[in-house]
C-alpha cells in the first residue's frame, strides 16, 4: 500500500477551497439535493463527508443534539462532531495534511480544534478513501501560484463557482422540463380545480368530473310570480373539457423562452387559474325564450262599454304584455356565463290600453236608465204639456257612450244624445215662449192717473243650450227631475209706471163704429179681437202692428166662425168680424193725426163700415176701412209723439158699437180731411145660382151679395201748432160684387133681389 505523499500547501492553497465553500453555502440548500441524484457511477459516500468537502455547511446534528432543533437540519447517522458546526467557536478544521493520498481503507480522523460545547467527546468519521483521493487529486490539479494575488484567486474561485451554479441550474432546468413533458405544469388550476402533473386526457377527465354547472345548475327565469327553472344545458351553454385541459396543458409552453420560463415558475410558485372552455349557443336560448314568450305575450284589449236593450254592458281592458327576446337574452346570457346559479328577470314590455277601465261609466249609465227622466217648468210657471217625461226605454235609446279625449286621455262619455235633445227642446221652445209685456192700464178720467189692469209680463225664452246643459249635469249627478232653462226679458212698463212718466195726461182721439145686423158670431170676434187691445201701450216712436197685437185667431182664443172674405168669395171662417176692430183702429189713427204705414181695403164695399148711429149708411165714410188677415194682411201706424200711446176699447153690443179710446198728450196736432165718396160706381153682375146637392128640393139660399164697384179717395191734411205737419192720400178700388144663390136639386130659379148683409 503506498504512503502518503506530502505536497507541502500554504495557506494559500487552502484560501480557494474555503472560499467556493463560502460561495457554495448560498446554493448548497437547492443544489446538493440535486447534484446528488445526477451524480451516478459513483459509490455512495456518507452525506456528511460530502456536506463537509463541497459546500461547507454546518455539519448536521443527530437525534437529540440541541443543534438540531436550532439549526432544523436533518438527521444523520453521524452527529455532532462539531466539525465546522454552526454553534462551535470555531469554524476551522483539523484534517488531514492538505494534499495528501489516503491509501484505500485507510481510516483518516476528522477532530475539531475546539471540542463541541453539547458534546465531549471526539468521534472518528469514517469516509471513502477512493472519494476523498478524488476531490484532493482535483482540487490539486488546480494550480495555485503564489505569485498570484489574492484578486486573481478570489475571481477564479467566483467564476468557478459561477460556472458551477450555471450547470447545476441547466441541469435542474432540463430535469424539470423532461419530468413534466406531456403534462400540464405544477400549479395551473382549472376553474380553481388542480390539474398540475396531469395529463391533458387525464385533466379533462377531471374537468368534466368535477365542473357540473352546465348540466346541474339551476337558472331561475322570473316574470311576476311566473316561474322557469332551466339548467345552463338547456339554455345552450355547454363545457368542453378537452379545450379545457388543453388550454392548461399551454401554460408555460407559448412565447418566446423567457415567457416560457417565467409561466413555469409563476404557476410552480404562486399557482395559475383558468377558465374553462364553455361554449354558448345563443339560438338555443333563443328558442326557449320564444316557448316562454306564447306564454307571457298577450294582445292589448280596450275597454269596451255598450248597451243591450236597457241593460249596460262592458268589458274591462287588459294591459297588452310582450317579451323583449333581445334584452332578455342579454341578461341570461351574462347570468349563465357567470358560471353562478341565479334569478334572471325577464324584460317584459307592457303596453296599456287607451281606455283600460269603464266600471264607473258603466256605473253612470247604469244609475241614468234606473228611473224614467222628468222635465218640469221653472218653480212658479207652468206651460201647456208640462211636465215632460222620458221613460226607461226612452232614454236608453237616447242614450250616448263616446270615446272622448280630455287632459286625463281618452275615456267614455255618458250623456243622453244631443241631436235628440235639441230636436225635443228646439220643437217645444216656441210652445214656451212668451214674448215681455207692458202693464196694461186705463186712464181715470176723475184722477187723471192710470189704473193697473193687468200686471206687466216678464219675456220668457227656453235657452235650449243651457237646459242641454242642465239635463247632461243632472243625469250626471243622479237628478231626474230637472228644470227647464229660460231666458228672461223684463218688459218697458212695469206695474209702478205712472201717467206723468208714460206722459198720458189726457183723450187725444176717439172713434166709434158701428155693427148693426151682426150675427151673434160676429159680434163674439168683435168682442174677442178689441179685447186684445184694452189697455194696450204704444211706445213712442214706435210703429205699432195690429196682427202681432192680434195674436192668434183661432176658436182656442174665443173666436167664432162667421163671414169673411177670402178667395174672391164670402164665405163661413174664423174671426168674421175682426174687420169691424181694424176698421175701427184705422179710423182713430186716422183721426187722431197719426201717419199710416200700412192699411189695406175689402174687395168690396162691406155695408157695415158706412153705417153710423140709428143705422144709416154714410157714403162718405167709404174709402176708411181697413181690412186684417193674420199673418198675411196687417194694419199699421206710428205713433210720432215723444209720448206714450194708451189705447182702450169699449165693445156695447147691445148699442151694436165699438168705440176706441188713445189716451197720451196732445202735441198740438189737429186733422182735416176731405173726400170724393164713391165715384165711377159700376153696376155688380147679375146673380149667380150654384147647385148644392146638400140642399132639399126647392131650398134656395143666398151665400154672397152683390155690390158696386166705385173708387173712393181720401185726403187728410194734419197740422200742428197751425202749421202743416204733414199730408197723405188714401185711394180705394172696390170691385163690383155678385150675390151668389144655392138651391137644392130639382128646385125652380127665381129672380131674388139681391141684398148686401156682410
Amino acid at each position: 500500500m503506498p504512503g502518503l505523499v506530502p505536497l507541502a500547501p500554504t495557506r494559500f492553497q487552502l484560501l480557494p477551497i474555503r472560499f467556493l465553500s463560502k460561495i457554495s453555502s448560498q446554493f448548497g440548500t437547492y443544489i446538493v439535493p440535486t447534484l446528488l441524484r445526477i451524480v451516478k457511477g459513483f459509490r455512495r459516500i456518507h452525506s456528511e463527508v460530502a456536506y463537509l468537502v463541497l459546500s461547507g455547511l454546518p455539519f448536521p446534528a443527530k437525534p437529540g443534539c440541541p443543534h438540531r432543533q436550532r439549526a432544523g437540519l436533518y438527521s444523520y447517522p453521524y452527529a455532532c462532531q462539531g466539525v465546522s458546526c454552526l454553534f462551535s467557536k470555531s469554524r476551522s478544521l483539523s484534517l488531514p495534511q492538505f494534499g495528501t493520498i489516503l491509501a484505500p481503507g485507510t481510516i483518516p480522523s476528522i477532530q475539531p480544534s475546539y471540542p463541541c460545547p453539547f458534546q465531549k467527546r471526539t468521534e472518528t468519521v469514517v469516509i471513502n478513501s477512493g472519494w476523498y483521493n478524488f476531490l484532493m487529486k482535483a482540487i490539486g490539479s488546480l494550480t495555485f501560484s503564489n505569485q498570484r494575488s489574492l484578486l486573481q484567486q478570489l475571481l477564479t474561485a467566483m467564476l468557478l463557482s459561477l460556472v458551477f451554479t450555471f450547470v447545476l441550474f441547466i441541469a435542474v432546468i432540463l430535469t424539470y422540463q423532461i419530468w413534466f413533458a406531456g403534462r400540464i405544469f405544477p400549479g395551473v388550476q382549472v376553474a380553481g380545480i388542480p390539474v398540475g402533473g396531469l395529463s391533458p386526457a387525464e385533466a379533462a377527465e377531471k374537468i368534466s368530473a368535477q365542473i357540473t354547472f352546465p348540466t346541474q345548475g339551476r337558472i331561475v327565469l322570473k316574470d311576476n310570480e311566473n316561474l322557469w327553472v332551466a339548467s345552463p344545458q338547456e339554455l345552450g351553454l355547454f363545457l368542453d373539457p378537452g379545450a379545457s385541459a388543453t388550454l392548461a396543458f399551454r401554460v408555460g409552453r407559448d412565447g418566446n423562452l423567457l415567457n416560457r420560463f417565467a409561466d413555469q415558475f409563476n404557476a410552480w410558485y404562486t399557482g395559475k387559474n383558468t377558465s374553462p372552455v364553455l361554449l354558448f349557443d345563443q339560438r338555443i336560448a333563443y328558442v326557449y325564450l320564444n316557448r316562454i314568450a306564447a306564454v307571457i305575450n298577450r294582445p292589448v284589449i280596450e275597454a269596451n262599454l255598450g248597451l243591450q236593450g236597457e241593460e249596460v254592458i262592458v268589458r274591462s281592458g287588459e294591459i297588452g304584455r310582450t317579451l323583449d327576446i333581445d334584452a332578455s337574452l342579454a341578461l341570461v346570457s351574462a347570468q349563465v356565463q357567470s358560471l353562478q346559479e341565479g334569478v334572471v328577470p325577464l324584460v317584459v314590455q307592457e303596453t296599456p290600453p287607451v281606455i283600460l277601465d269603464a266600471s264607473q261609466q258603466a256605473e253612470l249609465a247604469r244609475r241614468i236608465l234606473s228611473q224614467p227622466l222628468t222635465l218640469t217648468m221653472p218653480e212658479g210657471q207652468t206651460a201647456p204639456g208640462s211636465p215632460w217625461v222620458f221613460d226607461r226605454t226612452t232614454l236608453a235609446s237616447m242614450l250616448s257612450i263616446e270615446r272622448v279625449r280630455n287632459q286625463d286621455g281618452e275615456q267614455y262619455e255618458i250623456t243622453l244624445n244631443s241631436e235628440m235633445l235639441i230636436t225635443f227642446l228646439s220643437n217645444l221652445a216656441p210652445n214656451l215662449r212668451t214674448y215681455p209685456q207692458n202693464a196694461r192700464f186705463i186712464f181715470n178720467d176723475d184722477t187723471r192717473q192710470l189704473d193697473l189692469l193687468q200686471p206687466a209680463v216678464i219675456g220668457r225664452t227656453l235657452n235650449v243650450d243651457a237646459t242641454l246643459r242642465a239635463i247632461q249635469d243632472g243625469l250626471k249627478q243622479d237628478q231626474h227631475t230637472i228644470p227647464l232653462v229660460f231666458d228672461y226679458t223684463n218688459p218697458p212698463v212695469t206695474d209702478d209706471a205712472t201717467a206723468e212718466s208714460l206722459g198720458i195726461t189726457e183723450l187725444v182721439s176717439q172713434h166709434t163704429s158701428y155693427f148693426y145686423g151682426s150675427s151673434r158670431e160676429r159680434v163674439q170676434n168683435i168682442q174677442a179681437a178689441a179685447s186684445r187691445f184694452h189697455g194696450l201701450l204704444v211706445p213712442p216712436g214706435a210703429t205699432f202692428s195690429m196682427a202681432d197685437a192680434l195674436g192668434n185667431i183661432s176658436l182656442d182664443n174665443g173666436y167664432a166662425e162667421a163671414l169673411i172674405i177670402v178667395g174672391g168669395q164670402t164665405i163661413k171662417g174664423v174671426g168674421g168680424g175682426v174687420c169691424q176692430v181694424s176698421t175701427t183702429l184705422f179710423r182713430t189713427a186716422f183721426f187722431g193725426g197719426y201717419p199710416i204705414v200700412e192699411r189695406h181695403a175689402h174687395a168690396y164695399r162691406v155695408s157695415y163700415y158706412e153705417k153710423t148711429y140709428g143705422n144709416r149708411l154714410d157714403p162718405k165714410l167709404a174709402g176708411l176701412d181697413a181690412t186684417v188677415y193674420v199673418p198675411i194682411v196687417d194694419f199699421k201706424f206710428t205713433n210720432d209723439t215723444p209720448y206714450w200711446l194708451l189705447m182702450e176699447t169699449y165693445v156695447n153690443p147691445n148699442a151694436s158699437t165699438l168705440t176706441w179710446k188713445f189716451y197720451s198728450t196732445s202735441d198740438g196736432r189737429t186733422v182735416e180731411w176731405q173726400t170724393t165718396g164713391p165715384v165711377n160706381i159700376v153696376e155688380p153682375p147679375k146673380p149667380l145660382y150654384k147647385e148644392n146637392p146638400e140642399l132639399k128640393e126647392g131650398e134656395i139660399k143666398q151665400v154672397d151679395w152683390e155690390a158696386k164697384g166705385a173708387e173712393v179717395t181720401v185726403t187728410r191734411t194734419v197740422y200742428r201748432n197751425g202749421q202743416v205737419y204733414f199730408t197723405d192720400r188714401i185711394y180705394t178700388r172696390y170691385q163690383p160684387w155678385q150675390a151668389v144663390y144655392e138651391y137644392g136639386p130639382g128646385t125652380e130659379i127665381p129672380t131674388p133681389e139681391p141684398e148686401n148683409n156682410d
